[in-house]
């Protein structure tokens, strides 16, 4: 049986549970799950995305009792970024808006720039776009080798004084550069990529969050969508999307060992009548540390489903089941 969209809405209404996690040392509680939006940027990754289907699954997420959207200037040029201004109206006192500086997005690249005068422009411009007054969490969004990162936080240090960010953080941050930037200023939270196919920073990186009270908030939650369940047969990605590039799980070596974990999931979807998707959610959420899981949507079912992954709690058993296969067939990749 087929149901409308509205019916859908008031039925997944009827059965959401939506969970929420304070930043450590902030005023900020944040829905288990986050709406990420590279892909509304429309270019580079998740191009041909309908701006209205982006608006909806935003508006649908914060309906689902998602707070925090998380977003960049590198997303479409800010393109995202207006995306969610138009998606927030009317409603920013009950959103949570991450976004970043430090990746300046040209015509064929991201190149990481994170100069004194790159970082005022990108803070008056994003500011523009989301129509708002101030940001509540704002990331450095890749280091710069070329800039001092003295440099750096003493330029994010006025613009904090001056009110244009709630609170600072950092992403795809290493342990040194933390402990660096930790001696010169406070931050909240580290934004890295996480989910049981990238689990490298459960060594080290994941201690040192819990012992300095440091906030996880991870992206690449579904791996580039693999673990959607989705893809069955490699896929051939057009030229113009990244994720053949930016994720190591396209490619024919390890796919046999991929479905394989795929049959796991399934399995364990079907215990819970839910999603391979909603699964590879939860198991981000139940790991020890992870404040928070980002997750896209392209369009209003997409976002209400992952909504529901909050409600979704897996068992020890699934958990160790899932981790074993891990390590026993995928360990060079997830490590």
């Amino acid at each position: 049986m087929v149901i409308g969209i509205s019916s859908f809405f008031t039925k997944y209404k009827r059965i959401h549970h939506m969970e929420y996690r304070k930043i450590p040392n902030t005023d900020l509680n944040i829905s288990t799950i986050g709406i990420g939006t590279w892909a509304m940027g429309n270019d580079f990754w998740g191009a041909d995305v309908d701006d209205k289907d982006s608006i909806a699954a935003i508006e649908a997420s914060l309906d689902s009792g998602i707070n925090f959207i998380d977003t960049a200037p590198a997303y479409g040029a800010g393109h995202a970024e207006t995306i969610v201004a138009k998606a927030i109206k009317g409603k920013r006192d009950k959103t949570i808006i991450a976004t970043k500086t430090g990746v300046v997005r040209t015509s064929d690249a991201f190149l990481r720039d994170l100069k004194p005068e790159t970082i005022l422009k990108d803070m008056e411009e994003s500011l523009t776009r989301l129509n708002t007054d101030y940001i509540d969490l704002y990331y450095i969004h890749w280091p710069d080798v070329n800039t001092p990162l003295e440099d750096s936080v003493n330029t994010l240090i006025k613009l904090h004084q001056q009110g244009k960010f709630r609170y600072l953080a950092v992403s795809n941050f290493t342990l040194e550069l933390m402990e660096q930037i930790k001696g010169m200023t406070d931050i909240v939270a580290l934004q890295p990529n996480y989910s049981m196919l990238k689990r490298s920073i459960e060594e080290d990186i994941v201690p040192y969050c819990v012992d300095n009270e440091l906030a996880l908030i991870t992206y690449g939650t579904l791996a580039g969508g693999f673990l959607t369940g989705k893809y069955r047969e490699l896929p051939n990605f057009a030229e113009a999307d990244a994720r053949s590039r930016f994720y190591n799980y396209y490619n024919e070596d390890t796919w046999p060992q991929l479905q394989g974990l795929l049959t796991v999931l399934d399995t364990v979807a079907e215990k819970h009548n839910c999603t391979v998707a909603q699964v590879a959610i939860a198991w981000s959420l139940q790991q020890k540390g992870i404040t928070s899981a980002l997750v896209g949507a392209k369009n209003a079912r997409q976002a209400i489903t992952n909504a529901k992954a909050a409600s979704v709690q897996l068992s020890k058993n699934e958990c160790s089941e899932i981790d074993a296969y891990l390590r026993n067939k995928l360990q060079e990749v997830i490590f």
